[in-house]
């Protein structure tokens, strides 16, 4: 039997959250009030039933329920029926207010925080015995590119690494403008690689084709220690990048965060 305690000034909250785990379980299996104690029947020995036979009790925190003094008896009941080890306790956020210190030292689901969507999933996961963690970082984006400014007559680009050395530091910088209206160095470096490769990008689908500047600094890039790449107009158009690309493994390229901050 899955509990819920709640106030009933948060049944918007908790309405759509019982009816999903009603559509899983089924509704004998869940208790809310709401279908869980009909006319006619007593409210406090429906309670003690359901409190009773309740293996998950799911109590939705919220400065409703905290002053509520019926919610109070149902929580704090749970709370020694999880210290016999006979059900499992789960707080519930669903808004600013203090997870009371006996319940804080379990992990609680935080709505409030986290939004309805994850809260609920995470509800049904502890439901159904599946682990509720998903994963948030799937991969690391080591290298970025940084500009005040991506079009205009001379242009900067920082290239920095945010966490671990960069061992191949090759790059693209992609550009739609022509090799007679772009100049391009590697700042500050005393030797350095570059070319200009025309067409080489696919862009809208492969429809589109910009061109590509290659510049490999000197040194390796580490954390603290970027390089440069500037830019400048030869002739009266401007110039424009519009992204920045890393060699990661042998003709391999993929694209790294371009950040304008102006």
């Amino acid at each position: 039997m899955i509990f819920l305690s709640h106030n009933s000034k948060d049944k918007r909250i908790v309405e759509p959250i019982a009816i999903k785990l009603r559509e899983i379980f089924g509704q004998e299996y869940v208790f809310y009030d709401s279908w869980s104690i009909q006319p006619g029947e007593g409210i406090i020995d429906r309670m003690n039933e359901g409190l009773a036979n309740c293996t998950i009790f799911y109590f939705f925190v919220s400065n409703n329920s905290l002053s509520s003094y019926m919610v109070k008896l149902e929580w704090q009941n749970a709370v020694m029926k999880a210290s016999n080890g006979k059900a499992k306790l789960i707080p519930v956020r669903i808004d600013n207010c203090l997870i009371p210190p006996i319940l804080s030292q379990s992990l609680y689901i935080d709505l409030y925080t986290n939004g309805f969507d994850v809260a609920l999933r995470q509800i049904v996961d502890i439901a159904t015995g599946s682990n509720t963690y998903r994963p948030q970082f799937t991969s690391v984006s080591n290298l970025e590119a940084r500009t005040t400014i991506n079009i205009g007559r001379e242009i900067d680009v920082e290239v920095s690494a945010n966490y671990y050395m960069e061992p191949i530091p090759h790059f693209l910088f992609v550009t739609p403008n022509a090799k007679r209206e772009i100049s391009f160095e590697c700042k500050g470096c005393s030797m350095y690689t570059s070319s200009f490769n025309e067409g080489v990008i696919a862009i809208d689908n492969g429809r589109v084709h910009e061109n590509a500047i290659f510049l490999a600094p000197p040194n390796l890039i580490t954390p603290g220690f970027p390089f440069i790449a500037h830019f400048k107009a030869l002739t009266e158009n401007d110039i424009r990048i519009s992204s920045v690309w890393h060699e990661v493994t042998k003709n391999s390229w993929k694209p790294i965060p371009f950040l304008i901050k102006r």
